[in-house]
């Protein structure tokens, strides 16, 4: 996109099934808000075969290691499972790629990013993420469930790519961007 021409991402490529419309979104909400997680094998099924076409079309690398975006501890408690997580972990099995649930944690509890604006997303998130693992020189996958404004995918990339992974896929269900 334009934007992205004019100020390239920090990843090589973003990899996601659909635009966040109806009726993938509604999918979404239920799994995310409606405590569904079965839904989650379908929901990576469907982005493992964009990624695949994606992988066939542009020459994207296999990833050597999945990543997840991490909820903070409290958000996991409330909502019983992490998203990302879920939909990480058959990805991973599917693709033969490893997966590190723990390289990523949320050090602090955020606001909800839902009701904010791209600019109080970026703050919100500002020194949330740490990586507990060194990832350098390796080609990873960052798995989120949506990718909005890509506040969360940029803070945690920017992590990534001070430790110097070689390449850095972001693969989402959707995008809104």
């Amino acid at each position: 996109c334009g934007r992205c021409l004019q100020k390239p991402p920090l990843w090589q490529a973003l990899v996601f099934a659909t635009n966040y419309c109806p009726p993938i979104s509604t999918l979404i909400k239920r799994f995310k808000f409606q405590h569904t997680p079965a839904l989650a094998p379908t929901l990576a099924r469907l982005l493992l075969l964009h990624w695949l076409q994606a992988h066939r079309e542009h020459s994207l690398h296999r990833p050597e290691i999945i990543v997840s975006v991490p909820l903070h501890a409290k958000r996991c408690w409330q909502r019983g499972y992490n998203q990302s997580d879920l939909l990480a972990r058959p990805l991973a099995h599917w693709l033969g790629c490893e997966y590190h649930p723990t390289a990523l944690c949320r050090t602090k509890a955020t606001q909800p990013q839902q009701q904010l604006i791209a600019r109080q997303r970026r703050r919100n998130l500002r020194g949330a993420f740490r990586c507990d693992e060194n990832l350098a020189g390796r080609h990873i996958a960052l798995l989120d469930d949506i990718v909005t404004t890509s506040s969360t995918v940029t803070e945690i990339a920017t992590l990534l790519q001070k430790q110097g992974v070689a390449s850095l896929q972001i693969w989402c269900v959707c995008r809104t961007l």
